[in-house]
């Protein structure tokens, strides 16, 4: 789901929360050391996010925010930001070149450039967290 998350509306947050979960606790963020990941380069993307990021000449950048049960991966075009919504379930993770992952769901992808040890780290979070959580619940399925 890919969502224009600029303006503080109950609906987008209930939307969000409902496929992956609030946001962790402070006491929860310590123990992960860090829910975050660092700026992201994007290198390539789908051709729904592609034109939405060709409306403007900034670099392309994005970050992930880890949630209970999946990932946001956000970035700005113009002045506003957008999130796409990756439960675990739907979320594909890979390493391609050296320097470079691919997030996948559904017809949705995001390639980032890995050129940072922290990105790789990271990542390993991600699906560290993934294999503990990725099982579908009975409300994610209806």
């Amino acid at each position: 789901m890919l969502l224009n998350i600029s303006y503080n509306r109950s609906e987008t947050k209930e939307k969000i929360n409902k496929e992956v979960g609030t946001p962790f606790t402070l006491l929860e963020r310590i123990k992960l050391n860090g829910s975050g990941s660092p700026k992201l380069q994007i290198t390539s993307t789908s051709i729904e996010i592609h034109n939405l990021l060709i409306l403007d000449i900034n670099t392309n950048i994005c970050n992930i925010e880890l949630r209970p049960k999946g990932i946001i991966v956000m970035f700005r075009s113009l002045l506003e930001t957008y999130a796409l919504i990756i439960p675990y379930y739907k979320l594909n993770l890979y390493k391609g070149k050296s320097e470079e992952y691919s997030v996948y769901k559904d017809h949705y992808f995001i390639k980032i450039k890995a050129d940072n040890p922290a990105i790789h780290k990271f990542m390993l979070k991600i699906l560290d967290y993934k294999a503990d959580n990725a099982l579908p619940q009975i409300e994610d399925i209806r």
